[in-house]
């Protein structure tokens, strides 16, 4: 475990990159087509943390959540938001794509606790009451990881927990950096194709690090790969919290 204080005088940037801006569009123009579409979304059945069902922990690495605020944030379709509001938790799901945020509301819209919200990522963290667990599976590499961290921290209560993963190596087996900038990905998308974006793709130990410089103690951090043999894809897995 480790943890620091940083000074936080100088102000991370409020609105979003060119990236950012770019990678929202492509995830935008993803849910115009499966709504256009009338795409079935699945059932969830399961949280998972990998791009793959059953590898690696489940739901339990988020801690009792009884009596918590959660947030999923860049939330998608509302599947893993879903899935813990029907265990009776109360979460907010954040997702900055229209489309998508219009989607989850039509399939998962309804449900005690469960609160659907449009919105920028930074911009609700700023704007929201503390919570006490915030959860996000894969949208943090599309976000500038200067602008959301900062955001992050503060969001979080004393004592509050941030679990999320993000790419560690892509299908074509290039692995992480430690330099912070965003570089080229193509996202193989069901029904879409191929589309570029820009991904903040960083080592665990750069991650720990930025973690670390914004006041957060790290937990646990571990690297999934995908069963079996023949993908190189993995993502690392990251549990931090704020101090009390």
């Amino acid at each position: 475990m480790e943890s620091i204080r940083v000074d936080r005088s100088g102000a991370a940037p409020s609105r979003p990159s060119e990236p950012e801006r770019r990678n929202l569009a492509v995830w935008s123009d993803y849910g115009d087509n499966h709504l256009s579409r009338g795409t079935e979304i699945p059932e969830p059945g399961s949280l998972y943390w990998g791009y793959w069902e059953g590898v690696g922990p489940g739901e339990e690495i988020l801690g009792d959540l009884t009596g918590c605020r959660v947030l999923d944030l860049c939330s998608g379709m509302g599947r893993f938001a879903a899935y813990l509001a029907r265990g009776g938790v109360r979460v907010d799901a954040v997702e900055g794509a229209r489309s998508q945020h219009e989607r989850a509301v039509a399939r998962f819209g309804g449900p005690p606790g469960l609160r659907f919200v449009h919105a920028d990522a930074v911009t609700h963290l700023g704007e929201a009451e503390p919570y006490d667990v915030v959860l996000c599976a894969h949208g943090l590499a599309f976000l500038d990881p200067y602008r959301v961290l900062p955001a992050l921290a503060s969001a979080l209560t004393p004592g509050g927990r941030l679990v999320f993963s993000v790419l560690h190596t892509n299908s074509e087996g290039d692995g992480p950096r430690d330099t912070v900038t965003a570089r080229r990905e193509t996202l193989r998308l069901v029904d879409v194709g191929p589309r570029p974006v820009e991904m903040w793709v960083l080592t665990p130990s750069r991650w720990r690090q930025l973690l670390v410089e914004h006041g957060l103690t790290v937990g646990q951090v571990e690297v999934l790969t995908a069963p079996g043999t023949g993908d190189p894809t993995s993502c690392t897995l990251l549990c931090a919290r704020r101090p009390d």
